[in-house]
């Protein structure tokens, strides 16, 4: 199986993007997958929420400069099969500079091009920032494709069609013709008239993407981050990591046929 770049994207913040990336990980190495996280959030909460401590210089920006290879920036985690590129703060104040770079679009692309080839993980999964910067734009033309998580809420619809433009963008102006959004996975949800409306609202307008499995609203997931833990590992018999495992599975089923899909065009 070659490599596959996934990349776990929504401008807006506070939509469960990175709980999403981690746990995801963490599932899919249970089931078997080598995983390799890729933090591109200059607020390391992916490598954070892998109990990795953030390094000041220690970031893809460092590999992207010349001042280190990818390999030697590569961590193991506390998890099997899963490994993560960390983040830290001072890749924000990178990303003006990155802007500056020529083929600025494609700099992540080069970088990773080196650990596909190795063909040393099943997964590459990119935790990019709540922005429609250059560091998202970078990890949307290397990526093979786009998972959005979506809260639940009414500007839930807003959001989506602000990320749709930017993959279409990316896809249609060449730089990444291959990208498609694969999958759109409910977050916090609730038994309630509202979130109910919203995803009745998201699968009307895309009815071919939305994840079957809708990850619940949890404080168990809110609390796993400060013990450096997915939350499939902190409270692994909690309604919230049921539903992440669930995800795993209906993500491997979905990614096949997206795949095949793919190769039949």
């Amino acid at each position: 199986m070659s490599t596959n770049i996934v990349s776990i994207a929504n401008q807006k913040g506070g939509v469960g993007k990175t709980t999403t990336v981690v746990n995801l990980a963490a599932v899919l190495a249970d089931m078997g997958r080598t995983v390799l996280v890729v933090d591109l959030d200059p607020q390391a909460n992916a490598t954070s929420g892998l109990g990795v401590e953030p390094r000041s210089g220690v970031s893809i920006y460092s590999a992207v400069s010349g001042n280190e290879d990818i390999a030697d920036i590569i961590s193991g985690t506390a998890f099997e099969r899963v490994n993560v590129v960390p983040s830290e703060v001072n890749l924000a104040g990178a990303e003006v500079e990155l802007a500056r770079m020529a083929d600025h679009l494609h700099w992540l692309d080069g970088v990773l091009a080196k650990v596909v080839e190795s063909e040393v993980f099943d997964y590459i999964l990119i935790d990019c920032p709540p922005s429609l910067g250059v560091l998202m734009s970078n990890a949307l033309a290397a990526s093979d494709s786009v998972i959005v998580p979506m809260q639940c809420e009414y500007y839930a619809m807003e959001g989506l069609s602000i990320i749709t433009n930017l993959v279409n963008r990316i896809k249609n102006s060449g730089a990444n013709p291959r990208l498609d959004i694969e999958g759109i996975v409910m977050t916090m949800f609730t038994r309630t008239r509202l979130s109910e409306d919203v995803v009745g609202q998201v699968r009307e307008h895309y009815p071919d993407v939305v994840y079957s499995t809708m990850i619940p609203r949890s404080v168990r997931a809110g609390e796993a981050p400060s013990y450096g833990m997915p939350v499939v590992e902190y409270a692994p018999s909690s309604p919230v990591a049921a539903a992440y495992r669930d995800l795993g599975k209906e993500f491997l089923k979905r990614h096949k046929a997206f795949l095949k899909e793919r190769r039949r065009r």
